[in-house]
């Protein structure tokens, strides 16, 4: 019986996967204003660790799309929503390259990643800090160019101005 809940790994087994293969996540692109600002948070972690970035996930094995997405969303932020709240906006290919994770050696990480977008009002003050230090409300023109927001939240920003 595994020391570890169902669609977690050891991080000796989780390092072996990042070398092999790429991991599967979502990334929650959240506005607010009818699009005029977009969340986002303060990395403190791997990858993208000190970057400005989208709150998101991965996704587990044996977790349905829709299960993964109500984790995620409570998860990072504060409420659990149905995926049909959000909108897909499309598929990204997100790459790393030597990330180090948790005191194992570094290695490319590789995701593919499922940006969502969905409009909600939510205090930035009172959402959960465990991937993020701090959110903050960003006008999405500002976030486009502003050097310190990751250029894969900008990516997802860039989609969001095409409709």
């Amino acid at each position: 019986m595994s020391a570890f809940p169902p669609g977690f790994l050891s991080d000796e087994d989780f390092f072996h996967v990042v070398q092999h293969a790429p991991l599967v996540s979502i990334d929650l692109i959240v506005t607010r204003h009818g699009g005029q600002e977009v969340l986002l948070g303060k990395r403190r972690n791997p990858p993208a660790q000190g970057w400005w970035f989208v709150p998101g996930g991965r996704i587990r094995k044996g977790e349905t799309l829709a299960d993964a997405f109500q984790r995620i969303t409570l998860a990072e932020l504060g409420v659990r929503l149905a995926i049909e709240a959000a909108h897909l906006l499309g598929a990204w290919t997100h790459l790393y390259p030597q990330e180090a994770f948790r005191g194992l050696p570094a290695a490319d990480i590789h995701y593919v990643t499922l940006g969502y977008h969905l409009e909600r009002d939510l205090e930035a003050e009172a959402l959960p800090a465990e991937q993020h230090g701090a959110f903050r409300w960003f006008p999405v023109a500002e976030a486009s160019k502003a050097p310190e927001v990751h250029r894969y939240t900008q990516w997802y920003l860039e989609a969001l101005s095409r409709g």
